[in-house]
């Protein structure tokens, strides 16, 4: 199955993000090489500064999804205000269809 996980930035915490972004992207590409994650990207705001994320992953069911989440860079350094993790039917332009 697929879960989107839609995460939004505490306000001010910029700096959170990008002292954190190399260890982020390094578990990104590790799930990449998995074959966990389909889709990944920052959210910007008006200014075109990365406020949130997506991440599109694949796991067998929520409690996978949520457990996958809880193991991002980003969350453990307290950068996100919510996280919402929803179960998701990718149907147009899916490679993988």
């Amino acid at each position: 199955m697929l879960f989107a996980v839609l995460c939004r930035d505490k306000p001010n915490h910029l700096n959170v993000r990008m002292e954190t972004r190399p260890a982020h992207l390094e578990w990104l590409n590790g799930l990449n090489a998995e074959g966990v994650l389909k889709i990944a990207g920052p959210f910007l705001d008006d200014d075109g500064k990365p406020c949130g994320s997506m991440l599109l992953l694949a796991a067998d069911d929520m409690e996978g999804a949520k457990k996958i989440a809880a193991q991002d860079p980003y969350a453990a350094a307290g950068l996100f205000e919510t996280v919402e993790i929803k179960a998701y039917n990718w149907v147009f332009n899916n490679p993988e269809a």
